[in-house]
């Protein structure tokens, strides 16, 4: 059924936009249906949705990066200073996401041509053994050095950076030739939001190249590896078992039964003329 009223007109290049985040398109929508002059501060917005301030504001960023939203302080009469903040149904100053083309299929190799076999004629009183042809060995590939096995949970951390901010925003070959980088240092043990915080903190201002960022810093702070926790010491001594002492009775821990060191010892026995 088609709507007659109360509706909201919003192009494909926003609601299917592949470097914007699930939150920063619907908050887009939410603001391209408000009426002109409606409030879409943070906390205004925060308070009518449930994500919070930081994820508002990580969203409003993203929109602000890509062309949707803009944002300038101005001056009231009254000599109040507010944030104008003005929203576009198309992205200003970048052209319009392109939908993904596709990949061209593979052409099969060329036939390689079998060489005829030529067979010398043989006296039928002689048997003729065929062997079979040795085939060359093939080759293993061996693993680059010192690039770990990729692990799922590498590739989620590096998607997940712009959520941080948004100039981290990598593109997907990036994301998979860094992820064999954040394998190692989680195979060395290093906390996954541990990893997240040194890829993310102290950016620069002027960040122009994230993915190059990224890559130094994986390379130049790689964590040591966890030493493995120590083995039990199997000839550690065992303590004494517990005795109980032959003059105050209480219990103390000796090899063998007798007194405890507060008691005195016993008496010698009376010697035998």
């Amino acid at each position: 059924m088609r709507h007659a009223d109360h509706y909201t007109v919003v192009g494909n290049h926003l609601a299917q936009h592949r470097a914007l985040s699930l939150v920063a398109i619907g908050l887009a929508l939410h603001i391209q249906s408000l009426p002109a002059g409606a409030k879409v501060g943070i906390k205004a917005l925060a308070d009518r949705f449930p994500e919070g301030e930081v994820r508002i504001a990580a969203a409003l960023r993203e929109l602000e990066a890509h062309g949707y939203l803009e944002r300038s302080r101005v001056r009231t009469p009254e000599g109040r200073v507010l944030t104008r903040t003005v929203s576009y149904n198309r992205p200003r100053g970048a052209p319009l996401p392109q939908p993904p083309q596709p990949l061209p299929l593979p052409q099969p190799p060329p036939a390689t041509p079998v060489p005829e076999t030529v067979l010398e004629p043989v006296p039928v009183s002689v048997p003729v053994v065929v062997s079979p042809p040795v085939l060359a060995p093939v080759p293993e590939v061996e693993a680059e050095c010192g690039v770990a096995p990729v692990r799922a949970e590498a590739v989620d951390l590096l998607a997940r950076l712009r959520a941080d901010d948004p100039r981290l925003l990598l593109a997907e070959r990036d994301v998979r030739r860094l992820a064999p980088g954040v394998s190692g240092w989680l195979d060395r043990g290093a906390d996954p939001e541990a990893v997240r915080q040194v890829l993310s903190a102290s950016l620069p201002a002027d960040l122009r190249h994230p993915a190059a960022l990224i890559a130094h810093r994986l390379k130049a702070g790689i964590p040591p590896r966890m030493p493995a926790p120590a083995a039990p010491d199997a000839h550690a001594r065992r303590p004494d078992p517990l005795q109980t002492c032959d003059g105050c009775e209480r219990a103390f821990r000796a090899p063998a039964p007798g007194r405890c060191r507060d008691c005195p010892p016993d008496p010698a026995p009376p010697a035998v003329a």
